[in-house]
């Protein structure tokens, strides 16, 4: 039944407009950060968009029965990892702020979904060692751009937290990655995708 519910061309072609459209948003939210970042630094800031993005190219694909793994990699690593920490951070804030705006509360909702659909389609990106592997460099890669180059995402109130916030990315960085191993590679589940 969830397979079935997951491969419905509905469900891909809503799920592909959505994240498209959480991407361009996300982007225009990174807006005033993307405008006193350096250029060579552009590539590594708005995370989460980013990781929308990589999941609506896998969608994109996947609708018309083709596979693009290292994509599908990045997507899941990128996803759960960047799902799961704006979901803290704002509950951080909620704890340290002791209030919440209600972008916040959209921002742990929409997020909590994001690192939820990485990992629903996990059987489908067809990944090998190398793909994730490939993933896990960029994905550690980009953590030495946000927490050693001073590139992460602004959350006034958690600033002052750098140093632990960086710590904890980190491991949730090689959870992301375990998780991905665990739930995409190792069960080696190459479902072949038929639309419905």
């Amino acid at each position: 039944m969830l397979s079935y519910f997951l491969n419905s061309r509905i469900i891909l072609m809503m799920l592909f407009i959505i994240n498209l459209a959480g991407s361009v948003y996300g982007y225009i939210w990174y807006g005033y950060q993307l405008e006193i970042t350096e250029a060579k630094y552009l590539i590594f800031v708005p995370d989460s968009p980013t990781a929308s993005l990589f999941f609506t190219i896998f969608l994109g694909f996947y609708l018309f029965g083709k596979h693009v793994p290292y994509i599908s990699a990045l997507a899941m690593v990128t996803l759960f990892k960047y799902g799961t920490w704006a979901v803290a951070m704002n509950i951080l804030t909620l704890i340290v702020e002791g209030s919440l705006h209600w972008t916040g509360y959209m921002l742990i909702i929409s997020h909590g979904a994001m690192a939820i659909q990485g990992l629903l389609y996990a059987p489908y990106y067809r990944l090998q060692l190398r793909h994730l592997v490939f993933a896990a460099v960029w994905t550690l890669h980009n953590d030495v751009i946000d927490y050693v180059f001073e590139q992460m995402p602004i959350y006034g109130p958690l600033m002052e937290y750098l140093n632990p916030i960086g710590y904890f990315t980190f491991w949730l960085s090689m959870v992301s990655i375990a998780v991905t191993y665990y739930l995409a590679i190792r069960p080696r589940l190459h479902i072949k995708y038929t639309p419905s």
